[in-house]
């Protein structure tokens, strides 16, 4: 399902969209396209997206491009999928236990 949403592999281009999406919220899935589990979240993202449209935005970032792995460490990413959200390109910390 990850060719239904937006893929982002540059630095630039997830720079771009954070900095670009101005008010909504900004679902960023960081993961792999062959992962089975990120294929799962895909599918539930995908199947979302069109009713979300109005308040959120969600694209995919692959954790396998080389100059993602920048905001694999800043964001302190260790597992697969990861899932970041943004609002007015400010990072949203969410508590979710």
């Amino acid at each position: 399902m990850s060719y239904l949403l937006q893929t982002l592999t540059r630095k630039q281009d997830v720079d771009k969209l954070i900095r670009d999406t101005l008010d909504k919220v900004l679902v960023l899935r960081f993961g792999r396209a062959t992962d089975v589990v990120c294929m799962q979240l895909d599918e539930i993202l995908a199947k979302t997206v069109r009713e979300v449209s109005k308040f959120a935005s969600i694209a995919l970032v692959d954790v396998d491009a080389e100059e993602i792995q920048v905001y694999l460490k800043y964001f302190d990413i260790s597992l697969i999928p990861a899932t970041i959200f943004f609002f007015n390109a400010h990072h949203m910390k969410m508590d979710s236990g």
